[in-house]
């Protein structure tokens, strides 16, 4: 299959893996409630599944270095398959906390592997393209499921988790009849077996480019889990019409990144992305906290989004570039920082949120801030290291 055939398969199978997962986001918390879960509770439920990614993303990129991409993404999804099931049969909490971890363990496998695959059939020039399209599909998955998901939980709770199961089931089948293998034997590296071996991307300069990733994962996470109360306080606005906000935020962040990214990136280079990206992020930061109605908060968070979708596949671009370890390896652990930043990045936002309702945009402001002089210093370790 030529390249642009093969990035459009894998950009219908991430949508249709997002869209699963964004159909139980609606119904997830009622849920648990029902089987009686505390708020406690169900914060433990949400942060579980991203502990279990921060853990066994670098395992799932590293064995797709070994054993090839295809049966690590089917095991990924047809993981997912298997615990949206177990949720939607769930009669008690435990049994939703053992789905989530299940959920976690094997679904952890499907971003680094998926962005892997791209970097495996782009050219270089094209790298950005590549991740800009699997961004852009796990957004637009973000936006569609959760709809999907308020619609079906008015008939029964249980119903959106079943149609999830039966979105992986299918998806399974378009990657198992569909897509062929981007990584064969003669090109998989035979040394990625050890455990200390996962952090061989962790090393030198690139070493800059997981901890830029980390703290805007914190932002985006901080922003995330504060932003309807802040909407709501500062310009009286209803949860309809935020998730409308977020709905034109993420419509407007997955153009950009499979329409834009990819020639801004060919013409100016990964860096200049990245940049650009986290001055926008700023940008839209500091507008936040000047909203006062819904056209404003519409505005603000789409240039905001804009920024923030970048970033992320600008950044995998350049890892898979310049590493010289498996791209399994360097997108697993990516993921792994990544999920590390939602884990901390929720109730960093909510503590200072209740302190000062503007202090998690400000805040965010500052780790972006943090994150484009970390760009900088990168900069001076590649020219120092070319020096030598």
């Amino acid at each position: 299959m030529e390249t642009k055939k093969v990035l459009t398969v894998l950009f219908f199978i991430m949508f249709l893996v997002f869209i699963g997962f964004g159909i139980i986001i609606p119904v997830l918390p009622f849920y648990a409630e029902d089987l009686g879960a505390s708020p406690t509770e169900l914060g433990l439920l949400m942060a579980v599944y991203s502990f279990m990614q921060l853990i066994f993303a670098p395992i799932w990129g590293q064995l797709s270095d070994r054993i090839g991409r295809k049966p690590i993404l089917l095991i990924g999804i047809s993981g997912l398959a298997v615990s949206f099931f177990l949720m939607a049969i769930a009669d008690s909490l435990w049994m939703l906390f053992v789905a989530r971890i299940f959920g976690g363990i094997l679904s952890a496998a499907n971003m680094p592997t998926a962005m892997a695959f791209a970097a495996d059939i782009t050219k270089e020039e094209e790298r950005s393209k590549g991740m800009g399209i699997i961004g852009a599909a796990t957004g637009l998955g973000f936006i569609f499921g959760p709809a999907v998901g308020g619609i079906f939980s008015d008939i029964d709770y249980s119903l959106p988790f079943y149609i999830a199961a039966f979105s992986s089931i299918m998806t399974c089948f378009l990657v198992l009849f569909v897509l062929k293998e981007s990584f064969p034997k003669e090109k998989r590296h035979k040394d990625t077996n050890t455990t200390s071996s996962r952090w061989n991307a962790f090393k030198g300069a690139n070493t800059i480019l997981f901890i830029l990733q980390f703290f805007i994962s914190v932002s985006l996470a901080g922003l995330e889990a504060t932003y309807a109360y802040f909407a709501a306080e500062q310009a009286g606005l209803q949860s309809k019409q935020i998730g409308y906000i977020f709905m034109i935020m993420g419509l407007g962040s997955a153009i950009v990144q499979g329409g834009v990214i990819g020639p801004l990136a060919k013409k100016f280079g990964e860096g200049k992305v990245i940049q650009a990206g986290v001055i926008v992020s700023i940008i839209g930061f500091g507008l936040i906290l000047f909203t006062n109605n819904f056209v404003t908060a519409a505005i603000y968070l789409t240039i905001f989004g804009i920024g923030n979708g970048v970033i992320r596949p600008a950044v995998s671009a350049l890892l898979t570039k310049t590493s010289k370890v498996g791209r399994g390896n360097i997108t697993g652990l990516l993921s792994s920082f990544d999920s590390l930043g939602r884990i901390i990045g929720p109730p960093l936002g909510g503590l200072i949120f209740s302190l000062n309702i503007f202090l998690p945009y400000i805040s965010g402001a500052f780790l972006s801030i943090v994150a484009f002089l970390l760009y900088q210093v990168y900069r001076i370790q590649l020219r120092t290291i070319e020096k030598y």
